[in-house]
């Protein structure tokens, strides 16, 4: 039987070492949990950083990109909150 996690978020720096970490973490996590990753369906985004890194650092984990603004658990998630309008 495969189990499927999803709606988590990772804010880190725009560093490929740590894209390259949080892959493993949650290839560990997959290993400990017994639940699936869908590298596939992750989406990776970013604020102040070039698409072009995005895009290099998307290859890494196989996932896409992801544009802001976006809508994370029902909430929209922009660069700039104050305009936010609910």
């Amino acid at each position: 039987m495969l189990q499927f996690t999803n709606d988590t978020l990772f804010m880190c720096d725009a560093k490929i070492q740590t894209i390259l970490v949080s892959k493993n973490i949650l290839r560990c996590f997959e290993h400990v949990s017994g639940l699936k990753v869908n590298f596939h369906k992750n989406k990776i985004g970013g604020l102040n950083v070039e698409e072009h890194i995005f895009k290099k650092f998307s290859k890494i984990p196989n996932c896409n990109l992801m544009r802001i603004p976006f809508i994370y658990l029902g909430i929209p998630i922009e660069e700039n909150p104050r305009k936010l309008n609910f």
